[in-house]
């Protein structure tokens, strides 16, 4: 029948991705709908400004303190404020310098240096996540989109049943034949629920859509007829090898999410060396000329210069320094615990994902080799049978149903399929 060579042309579409229609509208492939997506993703820009700000903090952090310069009358006579009364009364000008403690402005611009260069692995990261987010959104709007023409392929073949039912029950006289009419319309009603659901959900997948597209008009775009061909990016081993969680787990080292918690565990370690500079003395050195007038009879007075060195000494209040330096190994413990979750998780996903793309992939064949074919023929013979007056119009309802809900069966397989391969390629990303 036309409408079997049909459903096989979606199932070729499905399984081989080949285009089949130009539209009016333009078309939106899922590589143009990933590369838009990074083009506009403002967290990127915003990551590269936190870099910039960090570099530039590491450069002001290993400059020294801004001198102190102090000027001012001393000694002066409270009698009379005159200048020249007392020889002690003098103009003082002075500047003074202060030196951190030991290697703290070292250490403080490595620390920022080393946050700075976690920005561009979580760039990397980002990147791969907003390719597996944008990949799953277009993925489901297509199996939405197809889904909704298989049964509107359907449910042209459900309204034939309605006749054929009407047709039947108008030349035969019976309680059957109405059970029959009224069994076809309720399965079409059925349809077009089936069809509203899905429309809705179309509807909430392109506007999540949109979220990465927003310079995009999502009334104006049609996605692309073709599938894409997404493969992974490397093979793994057999889910039965014995060394492969300890290979994977070593692949996922690579990760930019686990290289930039690695990154974090740095900073946080330069970050308790930069804590235990407080047990050292903090220097200062100052100098200063004071400048004295002549006295009322004419004798000269000689100036002053004064210089001076003074330090701090961080004896009395140790439990200070302690707490901070605690607080510091603290820190680093957490990032240390922050990654060896990060890898379970992902591990974790990892394996469940590859274990899923295998059931897929049997499935995909089943499909394939067996199961749309006996259901398609199970369908032709029940409403050949039913035509002829041989067979039971339920049988022949449920086996319309088992085709169509076969067909959207296999869809959804492809499009897991390709999402779960998507997920994958997320966890196989390095550092470049």
């Amino acid at each position: 029948m036309a409408r079997n060579s049909l459903l096989k042309k979606v199932a070729a579409i499905c399984l081989t991705g080949l285009s089949t229609l130009v539209m009016a509208q333009t078309e939106l492939t899922l590589e143009q709908a990933v590369s838009l997506a990074l083009e506009n993703d403002p967290w990127l820009d915003g990551s590269r400004y936190r870099e910039q700000a960090l570099a530039a903090q590491s450069v002001a952090a290993a400059s020294l303190p801004d001198p102190m310069v102090s000027f001012g009358f001393e000694n002066l006579p409270a009698d009379g404020f005159n200048f020249r009364q007392e020889p002690m009364t003098q103009f003082r000008v002075g500047v003074s310098q202060v030196f951190p403690r030991s290697e703290t402005r070292e250490l403080q611009r490595r620390q920022l240096s080393e946050e700075g260069a976690q920005q561009p692995l979580m760039r990397q990261d980002r990147l791969a996540g907003v390719t597996v987010a944008v990949s799953r959104l277009w993925l489901e709007s297509y199996r939405n989109r197809w889904a909704r023409q298989l049964i509107e392929e359907d449910r042209a073949l459900f309204e034939y049943l309605v006749d054929v039912a009407e047709s039947s029950y108008t030349s035969a006289v019976g309680e059957t034949r109405r059970q029959d009419l009224v069994r076809a319309q309720l399965e079409l009603t059925r349809l077009e629920d089936r069809l509203t659901q899905l429309q809705q959900q179309q509807e909430i997948n392109l506007a999540g859509l949109h979220e990465w597209l927003p310079g995009t008009d999502m009334s104006n775009m049609e996605l692309s007829d073709t599938l894409p061909a997404l493969t992974l990016g490397q093979p793994f081993a057999d889910g039965q090898d014995p060394g492969r969680a300890e290979r994977l787990a070593q692949l996922l080292l690579a990760h930019p999410r686990i290289r930039s918690i690695d990154q974090k565990i740095v900073a946080t370690g330069t970050g308790i060396r930069l804590a235990e500079q407080k047990y050292k003395p903090q220097w200062s050195v100052n100098a200063s000329y004071g400048y004295r007038e002549d006295d009322p009879l004419g004798v000269y007075r000689s100036d002053f210069i004064s210089f001076g060195v003074s330090f701090d000494l961080p004896m009395f209040n140790t439990d200070r320094q302690d707490k901070g330096v605690q607080a510091a190994q603290a820190t680093e413990a957490a990032a240390r615990t922050e990654k060896t979750l990060a890898l379970r998780s992902m591990l974790a996903g990892l394996e469940a994902a590859l274990a899923r793309l295998e059931r897929l992939n049997q499935r995909e064949t089943l499909y394939e080799e067996r199961l749309l074919q006996e259901i398609s023929d199970q369908a032709e013979a029940s409403l050949t049978a039913y035509t002829n007056e041989t067979g039971d119009f339920s049988e022949v309802v449920r086996a319309r149903i088992a085709e169509l809900n076969t067909n959207i069966d296999f869809l959804n397989i492809q499009i897991d399929r390709l999402q779960t391969i998507a997920e994958l390629n997320y966890y196989l990303v390095s550092v470049e």
